[in-house]
């Protein structure tokens, strides 16, 4: 005869502990905590829905965050501001602001800002991304390796439509291919026309599009826009047959420019941090711990840069093993001698990179800028609101010191090899 054994479950220490505070879950069996998270940095009016899995000694949740409402969720070693919503899928080593919502399935890889009110919808794939407030993702997306801004509300946001692929690996198998949509100077101040990137289309990396573009859907947009405010189609096949030399690289020189100025584009964001957004950051709860992510989050965005920099200058002294033969007659010696001297004035580039020249950049605007912000700091205004009452004239001198942060150092930075100065070539 079989006898029924009555077996006691109890629920682990740190979920207990989290019901104490007042987390509310659906199924505390289901919700496991890491040994190395601090309960402190997770506010007692978190909401859980089904399983989820928390983890990493960085992880910050603050208040009113909702987590799993559509599926199972993982985060690791995240910062999650007010009003967050994660409702299914992995997030790891990124930030989420102010009502930022991503939808179920999603994967966030290491080094993305989702800034106040940035969603995406179900199944989208992000790593090294940066979106603005009020951007939007649809759904079935792959976007890494991007900045993007524009809009000036919920109502009026940029958009990516949705099945939208970012195209960040090149058959040349480098990933020097970050591309900005919008801009960091005048996209901070959320008076910029948003911009539109139909679904079912792409990008291929490289590229810089300005504000107010439309580009249609099941486009694959493979150059810069020529302007703010066009609808820009591109042809969608080569004119002609072309063969595929491995190792071989045209012209690079709009190549190197683009990535320089994501760089100097980032460089000048972390300025606005800085200067602009951490006294915003620490009139709220757990804010200081949301802006140290943030921080952490662009050097790590940097560093990746430099990394991917390094790897294609790397590449360009590989074509000299291959332009041999036939191959040889078929490249220029302007096109030889650009790779050669990227190879050797790189380093210089990454050494101007690295200086944080940028602080000394625009110091004059900086000052009179700061001086307008300190005047509407949080207590009569939040950061949003702070940043849409700012008059034309305000907001022309806080771009005015951003933008000359990103030109100087584009300038600076390119300085270093003569031949990079030449006009950019598509």
């Amino acid at each position: 005869m079989t006898k029924a054994v009555k077996k006691t479950v109890t629920l682990p220490e740190k979920v207990t502990s989290l019901l104490e505070k007042g987390v509310r879950m659906t199924n505390p069996f289901s919700v496991e905590i890491g040994d190395e998270v601090n309960l402190e940095r997770i506010a007692g009016s978190l909401r859980i829905y089904g399983a989820a899995r928390i983890c990493g000694e960085n992880t910050v949740i603050a208040d009113d965050v909702k987590l799993g409402y559509e599926g199972p969720v993982t985060v690791i070693n995240c910062q999650l501001g007010c009003a967050v919503e994660l409702k299914g899928g992995f997030f790891t080593d990124s930030v989420f602001l102010e009502k930022a919502v991503m939808g179920a399935n999603a994967q966030v890889r290491a080094c993305c800002l989702l800034e106040e009110e940035a969603c995406g919808n179900h199944t989208v794939g992000l790593k090294q991304t940066i979106l603005f407030p009020f951007v939007t993702l649809g759904s079935l997306i792959n976007f890494c390796d991007c900045l993007m801004a524009g809009g000036t509300s919920r109502e009026n946001h940029s958009e990516v439509g949705s099945s939208y692929i970012h195209f960040n690996y090149t058959p040349q198998q480098d990933k020097a291919t970050a591309s900005i949509v919008g801009d960091v100077a005048q996209g901070v101040m959320l008076k910029e026309a948003p911009i539109f990137l139909g679904g079912q289309g792409g990008m291929v990396g490289p590229v810089k599009i300005d504000y107010g573009t439309v580009i249609p859907a099941g486009v694959i947009c493979r150059r810069d826009t020529p302007g703010p405010g066009f609808i820009w189609s591109f042809p969608q096949t080569l004119k002609a047959r072309k063969e595929f030399l491995p190792g071989v690289y045209g012209d690079i020189r709009r190549k190197v420019y683009l990535n320089i100025l994501y760089m100097a584009n980032l460089l000048a964001l972390k300025q606005w941090y800085i200067h602009v957004r951490q006294d915003f950051f620490l009139e709220q709860k757990f804010g200081a711990d949301l802006y140290a992510g943030a921080i952490r989050l662009l050097d790590g965005s940097l560093e990746e840069r430099f990394r991917q920099m390094h790897k294609f200058s790397l590449q360009s002294e590989a074509l000299h093993l291959v332009v041999v033969g036939r191959k040889k007659k078929q490249l220029s010696g302007s096109i030889i001698s650009l790779k050669k001297e990227f190879l050797l004035k790189w380093p210089q580039m990454e050494t101007y990179l690295r200086s944080g020249q940028e602080v000394k950049i625009g110091l004059k605007k900086k000052e009179a800028f700061t001086k307008i912000i300190q005047s509407k700091l949080p207590g009569r205004n939040s950061y949003l609101s702070a940043i849409k009452i700012l008059t034309p004239a305000e907001t022309k001198i806080g771009s005015g010191w951003l933008g000359e942060i990103v030109a100087v150092t584009v300038q600076q930075c390119l300085k270093k090899a003569d031949i990079f100065r030449l006009k950019v070539m598509e």
